[in-house]
């Protein structure tokens, strides 16, 4: 009987792919070191030193991925951009609720990984934390060959920040009938709706990556992989300053999901739906896939990425605030008495 040899690589998974993405991405995870930061790259786990200037520091976390984005950055070749879609919102997430981000540790899975691939995502993770002034402390590499298809790549993310406990949103018991509704414009799908755009894009359009999206001056591919932007620079200053009473990240779900997880259930959102123009990717993917007007607002974010809610007295000064920081922002609609749905009108 022949003596049969098993090895790491010959069933699938090559450590040498490993090391060599470890040493491509290691420049760029030191580059978002910040002062809190007490570990290198290669450590068990990642240290950060948990003495904040807050008066009372309250931890805020949060995790996300970027879903099936992913397979249009492969369609499109480009990855870079996902990395910063999934730090983004992670940011966002946590900037509802008051707080800064400290740091953020990444997981990529591969059926195989691909050293270049994953040097583009980290470098996308590593610039959206330098401008967040967040360190990239940590993360996780698998080859999972017979877990993912072949060609595909996911990633996840889970971020750390902090909040003073008297800027801690969102502020239920100081909402009320009358607070205003900030809109605040998102850059593109974000990171949600995937599934429904390629499927239009692709399969029933027949459009490729580099083809011009009808209805704009983008390819289809530009207007997919347009980056999941961070709110943090202008947003932030307002919760500093005790303007803010909530604030809302509208993604999955969109208006009408996402704005109730922060209102007290005796109030309503009433959106003015003629506020805001809904952009041409959203209106081309709506037309084209038939979509209804209800179903659209619960899958995609048609333009409004983030919400802000302000007293009325105050919603003059947060709008001047934004406008002066160059965010284009507007009046959404108004709080009303009601159950904690939203209502357009």
């Amino acid at each position: 009987m022949s003596e049969k040899k098993v090895s790491y690589a010959s069933s699938g998974v090559d450590i040498s792919r490993q090391d060599e993405a470890l040493r491509r991405i290691k420049p760029h995870v030191k580059a978002t070191k910040t002062p809190g930061v007490r570990s290198d790259i290669g450590l068990f786990g990642g240290l950060f030193d948990a003495r904040f200037p807050e008066a009372k520091p309250i931890l805020v976390s949060s995790m996300d991925g970027v879903g099936t984005k992913m397979k249009v950055a492969r369609r499109a070749g480009i990855w870079d951009t996902v990395g910063q879609d999934l730090v983004n919102h992670c940011i966002n997430d946590i900037l509802v609720q008051g707080a800064r981000p400290l740091f953020f540790l990444d997981y990529i899975a591969a059926q195989q990984l691909e050293p270049e691939v994953i040097e583009q995502i980290v470098l996308g993770m590593a610039t959206a934390c330098q401008a967040a002034g967040a360190a990239l402390i940590g993360g996780e590499l698998a080859e999972m060959p017979g877990v993912y298809a072949e060609g595909e790549v996911d990633v996840a993310g889970t971020i750390v920040g902090v909040v003073d406990e008297a800027d801690l949103l969102p502020r239920l018991e100081a909402m009320g009938e009358g607070d205003v509704l900030i809109g605040l414009p998102s850059s593109g799908l974000h990171t949600n709706g995937y599934s429904l755009a390629r499927k239009v894009c692709f399969e029933l359009e027949k459009l490729e990556v580099n083809d011009l999206l009808p209805g704009t001056d983008r390819t289809v591919g530009q207007a997919l992989l347009a980056i999941h932007r961070s709110y943090l620079g202008p947003v932030m200053p307002l919760v500093k300053a005790g303007k803010l009473v909530a604030m809302a990240h509208i993604t999955g779900g969109g208006l009408t999901d996402n704005l109730p997880r922060v209102l007290p259930k005796s109030l309503d959102a009433e959106i003015d739906t003629a506020s805001w123009q809904i952009p041409a990717l959203f209106s081309f993917l709506m037309e084209k896939g038939g979509l209804g007007l209800d179903d659209a607002r619960q899958a995609l974010n048609l333009g409004v990425g983030m919400v802000l809610v302000a007293k009325a007295d105050l919603a003059a000064e947060v709008l001047d605030r934004l406008h002066e920081s160059e965010e284009p922002a507007w009046v959404l609609g108004r709080l009303t008495a009601g159950s904690g749905l939203v209502r357009y009108r």
